[in-house]
Order: structure tokens, then sequence, then C-alpha cells
């Protein structure tokens, strides 16, 4: 068993958490135990009221109350009258700060995944927030969960940081409407689908 990470990692710089989840490896437990597994390795950081891509820009709500407590607990929002999105909490609690979790690379579980999402290609089965939702069956009881207790049915393993080569850094999508700077903010990161197979054998190699 690989250690999970624990609030003291979350509770840091968001752009940070960002980038050193590319690699860790995401976990969902099915209530049988059956375990739904993948390397995390695109992300975005969503950092506080003044970032005005930030669901927080418009103060605490009912949606977004999650933002507002503390690190290391599940922030999921609907969208589009269709889709499910995970962010994980940042920071200190009262600081409105999340990472979401835009895609990952499929290990454990993968016939469950098939099913749940039409029986897509392999690669096609996480390879964007909603679609990981839809493989993982995260929805809305899964807003505000700890991923920190020992119980947790959704978790992230400790796994070496992604080396700093298969790394790219650029500007969060979907921000069509979003004045500058913050469109523009360089808070994306994700390990390119050219460097997916070196990290799978490095994986393997473990």
């Amino acid at each position: 068993m690989f250690l999970r990470l624990d609030r003291a990692f979350y509770a840091r710089s968001t752009e940070r958490v960002a980038r050193e989840l590319l690699g860790q490896r995401l976990v969902r437990l099915e209530p049988d135990g059956s375990r739904l597994t993948g390397l995390i390795v695109e992300t975005e950081a969503y950092i506080g009221t003044e970032d005005l891509g930030c669901h927080a820009r418009a103060g605490r709500t009912d949606r977004n109350a999650s933002m507002w407590g503390p690190p290391g607990h599940a922030y999921v929002y609907f969208t589009y009258g269709m889709h499910w999105m995970l962010n994980f909490v940042t920071e200190d609690e009262g600081r409105p700060a999340a990472v979401l979790l835009r895609a990952t690379l499929p290990l454990e579980g993968l016939e469950i995944m098939r099913l749940r999402r039409s029986a897509r290609p392999d690669p096609e089965l996480t390879d964007g927030p909603a679609k990981l939702c839809r493989a993982l069956q995260i929805d809305r009881r899964f807003d505000g969960h700890d991923l920190c207790s020992s119980d947790s049915r959704l978790f992230v393993e400790q796994r070496p940081q992604a080396p700093r080569d298969f790394v790219t850094i650029g500007p969060r999508v979907g921000l069509n409407k979003v004045p500058e700077p913050w469109k523009s903010m360089p808070w994306r990161y994700r390990i390119p689908s050219t460097m997916m197979e070196s990290l799978l054998e490095e994986e393997r190699s473990r």
C-alpha cells in the first residue's frame, strides 16, 4: 500500500499543489472495495476572490462553500446542466482556493470505467474533467469529502513527482469571458500525451 497525501500537502500554495499533483495516483474505492485509479496528468489552479476565473469571485455561496473550508477536502460542482467537476481544496481555511483535476491516466478498474463511459477507447476514459467524474462516478455526494481521512473512499496516493521535463505550463482553458490578466494566468499544469507512455513505464518499473 502507498501512503496517502496528507493535509499538509494541500495546505500550501495552490500553484505548487497543482504542479505536484501531477504523477500522483487518484483513487476511488467502490462500495465493494474495488479500486478505480489513475495517474493525475492535468490540473488547474483557482485562487481566491481576486481571481476572476474562480468561483469564489462572487463570494461564498451554497455552491462553493467547500472552497472556503479546510484544505484536503473535495469541492465538487455541477456545470452546464450536465457535468460534475472534481477539485481539491488548498491553502488555509477561509481562503477560497482549489485545484481542478482535468485528466488522469487510467490504471486500475478499467472494466468499470469502460461501462460508465460507453466503451470509449481507454485513452478517452478520463481525459477531461467531466469524463473523469463520470468514469469514477463522482458527483455532489463527494462535495466536502475529506480526502485525508483514513476511511475516505476518495483520496490520492503518494507517488514520485513527475519529472520537470514531463510537465508543461500554460493558461487555463474555457475562460473565454474572463478578463485579463486572469484569462492568461499560467495556472494549468499537464503532462502531454507524448510523455504518457514514459510516465507509465516509470510507474510499472517501481
